[in-house]
This record gives C-alpha cells, sequence and structure tokens, in this order.
C-alpha cells in the first residue's frame, strides 16, 4: 500500500499545485477534499504544478465526510500536520498506506477532523513563529514518511 497525501479544503492553488508536482514526482496520490477556494483547473493550478498537473494522480473529494468514509473502507490511517500536536513529526513512525493531511492554509482543520486522526504531529521550529507554508510542510513529512517505509529505494 502506498503513502498518499490529501490537502483539507485548500484556499490557494499555488500551494495545491505545489503539492500536486511533489506528488508526481514522488509517486504520491493528491487527495483534494472540497471545497476550495477556487476551481481546481489546469490554468489555476499552473503556478506551482508548471506541467505536472497532468502526470500527477490526483483524487478529489466533495466533502471530508466522503474522504473519511473511502480511507475508512480502504483501513487507511490518517495523519494530520498540525501545529496545535505535541509529537514532532520527526518522533512518529509513519507506516505504508498513511494519508498524510494537511489543513487549510487559513485555518488549519476543524476539531471534529483533527479528532478522526489517528495520530497528530507537528514540525519542529523556533518559538513564537506561527507556522510553515502548508507546500513545505507538507514535503518535509512526505520525505521523512517515504524515508522511514522505504519508498525512496523505489525511485530512480
Amino acid at each position: 500500500m502506498s503513502l498518499d497525501l490529501a490537502v483539507y479544503q485548500p484556499d490557494f492553488p499555488h500551494n495545491t499545485g505545489t503539492l500536486i508536482r511533489l506528488s508526481a514526482c514522488l509517486g504520491l496520490t493528491l487527495h483534494v477534499i472540497h471545497p476550495a477556494g477556487f476551481a481546481i483547473t489546469p490554468s489555476n493550478l499552473a503556478k506551482g504544478g508548471l506541467d505536472y498537473v497532468d502526470q500527477a494522480a490526483i483524487r478529489q473529494h466533495d466533502s471530508f465526510q466522503q474522504f473519511d468514509a473511502w480511507r475508512k473502507d480502504e483501513s487507511r490511517r490518517l495523519v494530520l500536520l498540525t501545529t496545535k500536536s505535541s509529537k514532532s513529526a520527526y518522533e512518529a513512525e509513519y507506516k505504508s498506506g498513511d494519508i498524510l493531511l494537511l489543513g487549510r492554509e487559513s485555518a488549519g482543520v476543524p476539531q471534529a477532523v483533527a479528532d478522526l486522526c489517528e495520530l497528530k504531529v507537528r514540525i519542529p521550529m523556533r518559538p513564537g513563529l506561527r507556522s510553515i507554508n502548508v507546500a513545505l510542510a507538507g514535503g518535509m513529512i512526505v520525505g521523512e514518511a517515504m524515508r522511514q517505509i522505504g519508498r525512496f529505494t523505489e525511485l530512480s
């Protein structure tokens, strides 16, 4: 089973485009959980996604409830990247099949969504700073998760 990345109700097309590019390059599926703050079109995603949009595996879900039902049917663990966790993303153990969930750039995820996540992790950073850009944060933790589960050996 593979590692996937999911973005909850994204606000900005350039970040989603960047996550699409990351997903295409690393062979991940990107799940976009609607409603998004913009139309998911090639032109909107072009700035961050460049010409990688057509090469990416993108799965769109009409709502979090639809996404959550799908992932439970697939027996997939949901890992939330959040500034509200006390657990370092670098102390966590990732598993094949995990879905790394990124929240909205403007608001993260609602508490009800966070409560459904089996693991919540944060990126350690200097005190007093709010957060790292969502696409950068996703890239950092995708890299750590792929390293742990041996996915980089599959890429050439």
